[in-house]
């Protein structure tokens, strides 16, 4: 019994200096980047496959999720000449803002990215999306929006993480 616990915490331990590892790495992948003069390829070598690919008028937009463990989602906008012209982490206060109650879900997916957590209440006939993001300076949240049966945004809004919390 003793050894299975060591080897969970030795297991989770090393998942979690991965998951550590790899966010640290974005800021300097990012810094690798250039708007206007690094390729598809160039964010595809950085970044790797993207999570999902979304058209937009300007050409397409490459989504990186870094959650659930991570508080930062990117959205990587190549043109139709084949070159970065915009990188966004888009869970921000702003981006939050624009979220509002008749809001379609495929254009809340679209906004924020994937969701750290999804969880259906059958009885009340809704979805809560959540995504874990740091309110500047420091401070740990979770970014809420529940979704009707329509698929609709009827409620959002923020709250601090209790997960990062000590027990």
């Amino acid at each position: 019994m003793k050894r299975r616990q060591q080897w969970r915490i030795g297991f989770a331990t090393a998942l979690l200096g991965v998951v550590i590892g790899l966010s640290g790495c974005d800021p300097q992948r990012i810094g690798e980047l250039e708007e206007g003069v690094s390729t598809e390829a160039d964010v595809r070598a950085r970044f790797g496959p993207p999570e999902n690919i979304w058209d937009a008028p300007n050409g397409r937009v490459f989504e990186y999720n870094r959650q659930p463990q991570g508080q930062k989602n990117y959205m990587i906008t190549i043109g139709a000449d084949g070159k970065m012209s915009a990188l966004r982490q888009v869970l921000t206060p702003e981006n939050f803002a624009k979220v509002q109650p008749g809001m379609m879900m495929e254009d809340l997916r679209k906004l924020l990215g994937k969701p750290a957590k999804v969880t259906p209440y059958a009885l009340r006939r809704e979805t809560e999306w959540e995504w874990r993001w740091v309110q500047p300076p420091n401070s740990p949240m979770v970014f809420t929006a529940t979704l009707n049966d329509d698929q609709r945004v009827v409620r959002s809004g923020s709250s601090p993480d209790r997960s990062t919390e000590a027990n």
